[in-house]
């Protein structure tokens, strides 16, 4: 072999390597782009950062896609969430890194990006720009493990709610209870898929310090200021992260830079 020939056979293996970093940016760059993200196209988004997984607290913020950039809309709130913290739930993001993963039953509020749903209460209208549901006194959510109707709110006068413990009018059924006056569902395990956890949602609390079961809750005027600025062509979403999971995933998802500590 000439020195020439020798020289470029040496070459190769380096050259190789070149092109296999290359690939490997390339990749990882598109795995990142926000063109590729189920939610590209929402305009509006609601924001709670917690503590850390085990948190039953945190702070909510809303914020607006307007110039390429997401915008804070409001100073951020309190909330509460559930007893036992957060856990990886089902929604338009794959699970991602550690922690735990939402069950039925496990008290922890569902974590990651969800589409908001349909805005509910007590009261025959809302000042919102969601689908409005105005529950009766025959609503249920189905939280029963295994039913065909898991995860869903019927009418339990149209529909086999049986051994379901989740009545949406709580002021008839649970001696005059306000948290589900108002509130909006947050589209969690929106395929009912079985022991994955059903009937999240967003609704005023009992007290600043009184958890949940696995949902998010705030004061009166926070829920009230929400709802009249949601907009279903906005195609809203909804995002719970530990600060920590923030801090890694916020460039990933193109979200906004977290501008409060809960």
């Amino acid at each position: 072999m000439s020195a020439t020939h020798h020289r470029i056979a040496s070459l190769i293996p380096l050259l190789l390597l070149a092109v296999l970093c290359l690939a490997g940016c390339v990749t990882s760059s598109k795995q990142t782009t926000p063109r590729d993200l189920p939610w590209r196209s929402s305009r509006q988004l609601v924001l709670v950062i917690i503590p850390d997984w085990n948190a039953d607290h945190g702070r909510l913020r809303t914020y607006a896609h307007e110039g390429g950039r997401w915008q804070a809309v409001n100073a951020a709130q309190p909330v509460t969430i559930g007893r036992a913290g957060a856990a990886w739930g089902l929604g338009l993001n794959a699970t991602h890194g550690d922690g735990p993963v939402k069950r039925e039953g496990d008290g922890r509020s569902a974590a990651g990006v969800f589409r908001i749903g349909e805005a509910f209460g007590y009261a025959g209208h809302a000042d919102t720009g969601l689908a409005y549901r105005a529950l009766q006194a025959s609503d249920y959510c189905v939280d029963v493990d295994g039913s065909p109707l898991y995860n869903r709110i019927v009418d339990s006068n149209a529909a086999d709610a049986k051994g379901s413990s989740e009545p949406m009018r709580r002021d008839l059924h649970m001696n005059g209870d306000q948290r589900y006056r108002l509130g909006f569902v947050i589209e969690h395990n929106a395929a009912g898929q079985r022991g994955a956890g059903s009937c999240i949602f967003a609704h005023l609390w009992q007290s600043p310090t009184d958890t949940t079961a696995g949902c998010t809750a705030m004061n009166d005027a926070t829920m009230q200021a929400m709802l009249a600025w949601l907009r279903r062509e906005d195609a809203p979403i909804f995002v719970l992260l530990p600060q920590h999971e923030y801090a890694r995933l916020q460039v990933q998802w193109d979200l906004p830079p977290a501008e409060v500590q809960p």
